[in-house]
């Protein structure tokens, strides 16, 4: 199977050409990488302009925010499998094909574990589904959510039924795993196979909303979920 990596960037040079190195070591031929730049005050578009690689495809982004972000790179993914890609962490060499491995026909989602790391790669958490507590399940993952998106991958034929992003969501990663759920049937794959960075300017942060702001969260996402057949 060919995949796609559809990564948002906004104003991502600290990290981002080490980031881009990591995904195209694993990429073969024909796969792709569309990489949706927001509008920034950096050099995130120079950097991604000096990789004469034709498997990179740059689109401009809708400068509404990370999740349309990520939204306007899903929607221009053309192969099977797409995997999601934050700008600032590192692909292990495996990872592409064993998430690959880990998919079989009935499979929608696969969620894999990630070594966290601060800004000068020491070590905060061995694994994230350890301190996260990660499990499937679609009434566990409203309660307290696994899906993290630089550590998933869904097939493409989710697209028509998790685009267009409904509005009060708090990002697209929990939706994107839920309706997964929905669809078929998800997978937890027991080995990191990303170095998940944690600093400032993380667009996604680890800590909870405020109790009402979760609650309205949770609300919107049940709904949602309602009207998926």
């Amino acid at each position: 199977m060919n995949i796609s990596v559809a990564m948002a960037v906004y104003n991502g040079q600290k990290y981002l050409k080490e980031q881009i190195e990591s995904i195209l070591h694993t990429l073969q031929d024909h796969d792709e990488l569309i990489i949706s730049v927001d509008p920034g005050t950096d050099d995130s578009e120079a950097i991604i302009q000096n990789f004469p690689d034709p498997r990179i495809h740059k689109i401009q982004g809708p400068g509404k925010g990370a999740t349309a972000n990520f939204e306007n790179a899903i929607q221009h993914c053309q192969n099977e499998i797409i995997f999601l890609s934050d700008q600032d962490d590192i692909w292990m060499p495996e990872k592409r094909k064993k998430v690959l491995a880990a998919f079989d026909p009935e499979t929608m989602v696969v969620l894999h574990d990630a070594i966290v790391v601060d800004d000068q790669m020491h070590c905060i958490y061995p694994s994230f589904f350890e301190h996260r507590g990660c499990r499937l399940g679609i009434p566990q993952n409203i309660l307290k959510n696994s899906y993290i998106g630089c550590c998933m991958a869904f097939r493409k034929e989710m697209v028509p039924v998790i685009t267009p992003f409904p509005k009060n969501l708090p990002m697209h990663d929990q939706w994107i795993g839920l309706c997964g759920e929905k669809l078929g049937h998800n997978k937890l794959l027991h080995e990191p196979l990303l170095i998940y960075r944690r600093h400032e300017e993380n667009a996604s942060q680890m800590e909870h909303a405020d109790i009402v702001q979760m609650i309205q969260w949770r609300f919107h996402i049940i709904k949602y979920l309602k009207k998926i057949q």
